[in-house]
């Protein structure tokens, strides 16, 4: 009778060394900054909630101005964006390196996508006249939506940089960091957007 059994063998850690993001994917610096990114954005979130608590008529009000469809179909750009992303690791992994390219690039253009609908939202807002200055809603509406742009047009340099140099390691780090961005949105829109 045939041994049904597979052998199993121990996989080595991808950065030994680098204690508990040893079994992290890509680079142990690109996590060290999402990290230290999402305590960051983590404190902005705190902080929002807590200013909400005592102004919560003039957040209320405020919330109404914003367009939670724009929103929302930013989520459905970069969440598909992250999906590409993974693929594009998958394709990297199973040595794809043309179909890990098509993968970035795709992930590039939603990325790009979610940042014209973004300016078009600002011009929006700008248009009527509701600046950061209008009141603390809208002060933390384009702190927290600036701030997090700001990490999306990073990411899109990593992916154009690593679709150019491209390598195992550089796919998976870029994508953890596209992964991170993600994240954030999902966190950010509903704060932002929709919880009343």
């Amino acid at each position: 009778m045939a041994q049904q059994h597979e052998t199993t063998q121990q996989r080595p850690l991808p950065n030994p060394g680098w204690g508990p993001l040893s079994a992290l994917p890509g680079n142990p610096l690109m996590w060290v900054l999402i990290l230290s990114e999402m305590v960051v954005f983590a404190a902005f979130f705190g902080l929002f909630a807590w200013l909400r608590i005592g102004e919560r008529e003039v957040f209320d009000a405020s919330q109404q101005l914003l367009d939670p469809v724009a929103g929302g179909i930013n989520t459905l750009v970069l969440l598909t964006s992250g999906l590409f992303a993974a693929l594009a690791v998958q394709a990297i992994t199973h040595g794809k390196v043309r179909r890990c390219r098509q993968w970035l690039g795709a992930a590039f253009a939603l990325g790009v996508v979610f940042c014209v609908v973004k300016v078009m939202e600002y011009a929006d807002k700008l248009g009527q006249g509701l600046m950061p200055e209008t009141n603390t809603f809208f002060t933390f509406y384009y702190l927290l939506t600036g701030f997090h742009f700001a990490h999306v047009l990073f990411g899109l340099g990593l992916i154009a940089l690593v679709a150019w140099r491209i390598s195992h390691d550089n796919v998976e780090t870029a994508a953890a960091f596209w992964h991170m961005v993600d994240l954030i949105w999902i966190l950010l829109y509903p704060i932002i957007y929709l919880l009343r």
